[in-house]
């Protein structure tokens, strides 16, 4: 098992902008012997998972890429998103979204939903497209897929009465490959109700969310605790 993750850590020194790693390399970023290592590279090379190029460099072999197309085929971006939603949801008993661009510059497209069976909640339904606006969700989609300037905000957002004078919402940026935004994790309610609610308890559930829905869309350990964990990064 540790020999496993030993390897496995070897491939995690890959990144975008370090597609091409030389033995100092990974010795730096490991806490293991050059030795071991070079042995761990060279099994890696054996089963095609790294390539050693011509000036002694290592590069991520054909393996990796026919795992990645395997994934791909097998990926089911429902069964990742709504388990989260539906813990969410669960854990502070008001409706949980995940939203994604929309067709239009500043549009947000709500893909998918969960609420609570019984009580008062936001009634914005998945498929549902929003327009810009001052929301929590607004906020995050104008600032990580516009690129409006960013005030020191602190995540996550919060917002009360933005869209309509009656609801209030959280939400957070989710990232993904090569630490990419692709979408929005909300939670939503009557601002009357929310305004009664534990709010740190909140903002530490969506956030503890948002880093593992994250992890599950390939964003990269780094990254995730910057947004997330601030104070552990």
């Amino acid at each position: 098992m540790v020999a496993v993750e030993r390897a496995l850590s070897v491939l995690d020194c890959f990144r975008p902008g370090a597609e091409h790693l030389s033995l100092a390399d990974f010795a730096h970023r490991l806490p293991l012997h050059k030795t071991t290592i070079f042995r761990m590279l060279n099994s890696l090379a054996r089963c095609g998972y790294v390539v050693r190029e011509p000036d002694g460099r290592y590069g991520l072999g054909p393996r990796v890429l026919f795992l990645a197309r395997v994934y791909e085929r097998g990926f089911d971006l429902e069964a990742v998103v709504m388990p989260v939603l539906e813990r969410l949801s669960a854990d502070t008993g008001e409706s949980a979204a995940y939203y994604v661009e929309g067709g239009e510059p500043g549009q947000r497209l709500c893909l998918f939903r969960h609420q609570p069976h019984e009580g008062l909640h936001s009634q914005v339904i998945a498929g549902s497209v929003m327009p810009p606006d001052k929301s929590s969700t607004g906020q995050v989609f104008a600032i990580w897929a516009q690129g409006a300037r960013r005030n020191q905000e602190r995540l996550p957002i919060f917002s009360c009465g933005a869209r309509d004078p009656y609801t209030s919402s959280w939400s957070v940026p989710v990232i993904g490959q090569e630490d990419r935004f692709v979408g929005a994790l909300t939670i939503a309610g009557p601002s009357v109700r929310l305004k009664t609610v534990d709010a740190a308890a909140f903002e530490a559930m969506i956030l503890e969310r948002a880093d593992e829905l994250s992890q599950r869309l390939g964003a990269s350990a780094e990254m995730r605790a910057i947004l997330y964990r601030p104070n552990e990064a």
